[in-house]
């Protein structure tokens, strides 16, 4: 069996947002994998099952951290990645994703019309597509980060975790049920522009956003996969929603404290244990998606954007 291209991240206490909010607040360090992000798991599964089946070409559709994964896992096993991005993809990611290997074509002006374009050209061509979320080997390996956490430390009360499209959080609660977690209260953090998990949830039926508006551009997907909201249902779920400003915010106290840069997706979920909304005495647990799609040049271009705001 071929080694994982993931590899096991480690938990830290943050004694920052512990002070600040009187409870116990980890940080699960996704953002430390070789990519940057959890992604890395669910494609290292979906491509190895493929690997095995004789595969030796793919099409996917990101512009994001999945586009980055899934590049960086086909360069390694040996597969060509053909990937259809949105109009919208910085050059600062296109550029990161070509180093891989990947050919890289721009269609649409947004994720969704590049997926369909994506799907269409699969099914052309006859190879297989892959998809940034919705799959459900993709939720089997963003799965072990639970897996890896029961091992680290024990039952916290809370789990923090950035919604986009839903494959993390689905492999969240996989992981949840498979080490008898499912107890364990779930916050999920969006922000305004994107929120379409919580308008699910809230409205107990798939809701799909007409425009998606937002920095945090990995959480900036239209519609959630229905397996996440299906597992929802499951567990004790509050959805959080905060603007861009506070997002951003999450991102700088977590440099100021730990000298990494992620996303303001991530800086999403790392917002909510920042600003005095634990209960004392919590054990919480927050996932760093981590994100790699916002270089030094964009933290300070948003810092000194909402520098007046934040000071």
């Amino acid at each position: 069996m071929l080694k994982p291209l993931y590899i096991t991240t480690p938990i830290f206490k943050s004694n920052v947002a512990s002070e600040q909010c009187n409870a116990e607040v980890f940080y699960k360090m996704e953002c430390y994998q070789p990519t940057g992000s959890f992604k890395l798991r669910g494609m290292d599964f979906l491509m190895k099952d493929l690997a095995s089946k004789g595969h030796k070409k793919v099409i996917g559709s990101s512009g994001g951290n999945a586009g980055y994964s899934l590049a960086y896992v086909g360069n390694h096993m040996s597969i060509g990645v053909h990937l259809v991005v949105p109009k919208t993809t910085s050059t600062y990611m296109i550029d990161k994703i070509k180093r891989f290997g990947a050919n890289v074509e721009i269609f649409g002006e947004n994720w969704d019309e590049a997926n369909v374009y994506a799907i269409n050209l699969s099914e052309e061509l006859k190879l297989p597509y892959i998809p940034p979320f919705d799959h459900p080997q993709l939720w089997q390996g963003h799965s072990t980060i639970i897996d890896e956490c029961a091992l680290q430390i024990s039952k916290p009360d809370k789990i923090v975790v950035a919604v986009g499209g839903g494959g993390l959080l689905s492999g969240i609660f996989e992981g949840l049920l498979r080490n008898k977690w499912s107890n364990v209260k779930i916050v999920t953090a969006e922000t305004e522009g994107a929120a379409s998990f919580a308008k699910s949830f809230n409205a107990n039926q798939i809701v799909k956003l007409e425009g998606v508006s937002t920095i945090a551009t990995s959480l900036a997907a239209k519609q959630v996969a229905s397996q996440t909201l299906h597992y929802a249902k499951q567990f004790d779920v509050e959805p959080y929603i905060m603007s861009d400003k506070v997002a951003f915010m999450g991102c700088q106290d977590f440099f100021r404290e730990f000298h990494t840069l992620v996303e303001p997706a991530c800086g999403a979920a790392l917002s909510y244990s920042k600003h005095n909304v634990l209960r004392q005495g919590e054990k919480v647990l927050v996932i760093v998606c981590g994100g790699v799609n916002m270089g030094f040049e964009k933290y300070v271009e948003y810092k000194e954007k909402y520098l007046s705001e934040i000071q």
